[in-house]
């Protein structure tokens, strides 16, 4: 279910809880894989990613529909909604370039795109999407990327072929790719913006819920991506966080909200 909520008349900092309204909801086939990661682009359309409906490996091959919202990541235009809608498509989503896609579908085939976000200086997309037996992945695609991207669940796990349907050409391999001796499921992340720690601006920070390991991701000199441990919390990580100034935080499951902060001299 994605809701919309109104500022408070009184403080611009909170949400009048009376005023909920739902724009959508998708009926889930299973329990898990929900997606559930909400921003606002750089173009000021609503994006949300949702899993593929759940179970074992996409048994109704939903990520590969092009007509049906799960295992996407939709668009919306929630400003200019045409009488008696609650949205709009944007004119340039995946349908405009294949009348088979749904009109919300902005890109396809992710599994459990748990947390995606926008480098604000320019745009490119960063997704974590959950993996499911063998891989955990960050996928990339820069912003200037057409509608209708295929990141290959269910087809391709990570960097691996999974068995269950054929690979195409056409589907968009990660930038990063790990296995589960590393940690069980992928946590997007976003790349650093801000003043407090400069040795890290233009880095992708981003995480693993189940080993609460932090990696930094980066293109070198030839524009090849680089990936490095960073920082071991002992944390459970399940979402990353920037403010206005572009620092960074980090949320654990069991209740923390930490600001990361360069390491003080002992």
């Amino acid at each position: 279910m994605i809701a919309r909520y109104r500022v408070s008349a009184d403080d611009p900092n909170r949400a009048d809880p009376q005023s909920g309204f739902i724009l959508l909801t998708v009926e889930q086939p299973f329990i898990d894989h929900n997606g559930g990661h909400v921003t606002f682009g750089p173009d000021g359309y609503l994006y949300t990613g949702l899993g593929d409906g759940g179970d074992q490996g996409d048994p109704f091959g939903l990520s590969q529909n092009p007509g049906d919202l799960h295992g996407k990541i939709l668009r919306l235009d929630v400003d200019n909604a045409p009488d008696g809608a609650h949205y709009a498509a944007p004119p340039n989503n995946a349908h405009a370039f294949d009348e088979a896609f749904a009109p919300e579908v902005w890109h396809l085939g992710l599994r459990n795109p748990w947390r995606f976000s926008f480098d604000r200086a320019t745009g490119d997309l960063y997704i974590g999407d959950v993996g499911w037996m063998m891989r955990e992945e960050i996928s990339f695609l820069p912003a200037d990327a057409p509608a209708g991207a295929n990141f290959g669940w269910n087809a391709i796990e990570g960097d691996l072929p999974t068995g269950i349907i054929e690979p195409s050409d056409a589907m968009i391999a990660p930038v990063v790719a790990y296995d589960h001796g590393w940690g069980c499921s992928v946590t997007g992340g976003y790349v650093y913006r801000g003043q407090m720690m400069p040795e890290l601006h233009g880095v992708y920070i981003f995480g693993d819920y189940c080993s609460g390991q932090v990696w930094a991701l980066y293109r070198d000199r030839i524009g090849r991506w680089q990936t490095v441990p960073w920082m071991q919390t002992g944390r459970q990580i399940s979402s990353f966080g920037e403010d206005e100034a572009g620092e960074l935080y980090m949320v654990d499951y069991k209740g923390d909200i930490l600001r990361l902060e360069p390491a003080q001299d002992s």
